[in-house]
């Protein structure tokens, strides 16, 4: 009996930090895994600076390099079906590079103030704030 299909979901920025991940994974080839890149070409993260991508990095050709059976670039949302398609095949590893729009969606960031840090810790382990 085959393997299911794995799919894993990525960021462009995740991607780039964890480049050695890919080179792995061509050395491994597993045959059910896909990797889903959504590329904004942004570091979300540190303040939506342009990312690599956004300068060039071309994530498919870095996992082509690596050994992945396939690649695939996707700047439409008509292209999911295909991608679906080939994702339950299990003719990989496969990576696909899914273009995204650029926006900056609301977050809620954690406080950066030293003692509602240290009294949120010593909260979570049923200890009084000092």
């Amino acid at each position: 009996q085959p393997a299911l299909p794995v799919l894993v979901i990525t960021g462009d920025g995740e991607q780039l930090m964890g480049r050695g991940a890919l080179a792995t994974i061509g050395a491994r080839r597993p045959a059910n895994l896909t990797i889903a890149v959504l590329d904004n070409r942004l570091y979300g993260e540190t303040g939506m600076q342009v990312s690599h991508t956004g300068q060039g990095t071309d994530l498919a050709g870095v996992a082509a390099a690596c050994g992945f059976a396939w690649t695939q670039r996707l700047d439409e949302a008509s292209a999911l079906a295909g991608l679906r398609e080939r994702i339950h095949r299990r003719e990989g590893p496969g990576l696909a590079v899914l273009r995204i729009a650029q926006s900056e969606p609301p977050r809620v960031m954690p406080s950066r103030d030293g003692v509602e840090i240290k009294n949120r810790f010593r909260r979570s382990l049923g200890l009084g704030t000092i």
